[in-house]
């Protein structure tokens, strides 16, 4: 009977707004979806383009070529080392730097501040910036990755705004034991700022892993290029032949190149959603404490 009555009082808002929902998760959804069982299924199935609900002819070749390939696999390897350290420093680098500017009582904080309030309105554009890249001997070098990404202004007022809700006495009692600035921010401010720090982490890491640009713009050498420039080159310039000779010498047939991008993607993919789920849950906590208290 109670769950009559609660059915009765459902508006039309309400079942409005659920299938508005259910039709944006679908739409969301689907293209994933549609790409992981066109790699699933066999290469003739594949190369006809229906639509599918699940495969019809279970094959793993795809991913056999992809993990067979050589350059695919060194991309993959560039690609998490670059997430790994990129996603290291960055935090690392913006809480130092948010640690300073968090003190009210910091000389030149309000110019500081400023500053770095410009680098994110505006940027020098892309050719000052391979200039730059390549003045400072980054180009085609692995650190190119790293250091322009070490810091941005957005994450640093998340780290400012966590900060200040920790209360001061805890910093004034370990000033009092004889702890420096830096032992502070390491043993006290640090392990008391978990969320946050998972926050900013899952922020660095997914723009790590996903980003491609960088790897267009300022590497040459094809052992550092990352796995998403690796993908956008197959996608956008369609070069497959190597991969589908290698797929006509390992199994006697040549591998439709639909089938061989669909496995890409999915490798490219799945990593970084398999972490998200560990991390989601600090997400939420770690940006509204230090936008609600900041």
């Amino acid at each position: 009977m109670e769950r009559r009555r609660r059915f009765r009082h459902i508006g039309l808002f309400e079942v409005c707004n659920t299938l508005l929902m259910l039709a944006v998760c679908f739409l969301t959804l689907y293209p994933m979806w549609f790409v992981f069982v066109n790699s699933l299924n066999s290469p003739q199935q594949a190369s006809l383009g229906t639509v599918n609900w699940f495969p019809k002819e279970l094959s793993l070749a795809s991913y056999s070529v992809v993990f067979n390939d050589k350059t695919m696999m060194n991309g993959f390897y560039i690609t998490t080392l670059r997430t790994v350290v990129g996603t290291a420093t960055h935090v690392l680098f913006t809480a130092i730097v948010a640690y300073g500017l968090s003190k009210s009582n910091l000389i030149g904080r309000k110019a500081y501040m400023k500053i770095a309030l410009i680098t994110m309105l505006f940027s020098g554009g892309l050719i000052p910036s391979f200039i730059l890249m390549t003045k400072l001997g980054l180009y085609d070098n692995f650190w190119v990755f790293i250091i322009p990404s070490m810091y941005t202004f957005f994450n640093m007022v998340i780290f400012m705004s966590f900060f200040r809700t920790i209360p001061d006495s805890l910093e004034e009692s370990a000033k009092v034991d004889g702890a420096s600035d830096y032992g502070v921010l390491f043993r006290i401010v640090l392990p008391n700022s978990m969320a946050v720090i998972a926050t900013i982490s899952l922020f660095s890491a997914v723009y790590h892993w996903n980003d491609y640009y960088q790897g267009v713009i300022y590497i040459r050498s094809q052992n550092l290029l990352p796995l998403q420039t690796m993908l956008y080159k197959i996608i956008a310039e369609n070069s497959m032949s190597f991969m589908q000779q290698q797929a006509m010498a390992q199994f006697g047939a040549r591998l439709p190149g639909n089938s061989i991008k669909f496995a890409s993607m999915m490798v490219a993919t799945l990593p970084i959603l398999v972490v998200y789920p560990f991390i989601q849950r600090y997400l939420v906590k770690g940006v509204m404490i230090g936008a609600i208290k900041g």
